[in-house]
């Protein structure tokens, strides 16, 4: 086994790691807020990990290269996405907070509702 291919198999266990934590948190957190910040997160880092240990692992130049361009994608997309999923669901009352002390993002929205 090459030492290439040992680096890359370091960093896809470390993004199943991730991965694997992600899904815990998907269960485990109580709200949908605690959840997105888990997909947003957690699931961002161990896609980009599994994206360069394939990157590695493949090693053709525009293959990889392509494999590391997607993982850059990931890295911009997805807390974007999530944070667009996060605002909609506020604004849209889908998932209202039960115990709220300061809600500074309604002042942020201009919402009435405090």
């Amino acid at each position: 086994m090459l030492i290439r291919e040992i680096i890359a198999y370091i960093f896809m266990s470390i993004g199943a790691i991730f991965a694997i934590i992600t899904v815990i948190g998907l269960i485990r957190f109580p709200d949908v807020y605690t959840r997105i910040h888990a997909a947003a997160v957690v699931l961002t880092i161990s896609a980009a990990f599994l994206t360069f240990g394939v990157a590695i692992y493949v090693w053709e130049f525009f293959l990889s290269l392509k494999i590391v361009l997607i993982g850059v994608f990931f890295l911009i997309a997805n807390p974007m996405a999530t944070h667009s999923i996060a605002r909609a669901s506020y604004r849209t009352k889908v998932a209202k907070l039960k115990v709220r002390t300061v809600d500074e993002y309604s002042d942020y929205l201009g919402s009435e509702d405090k």
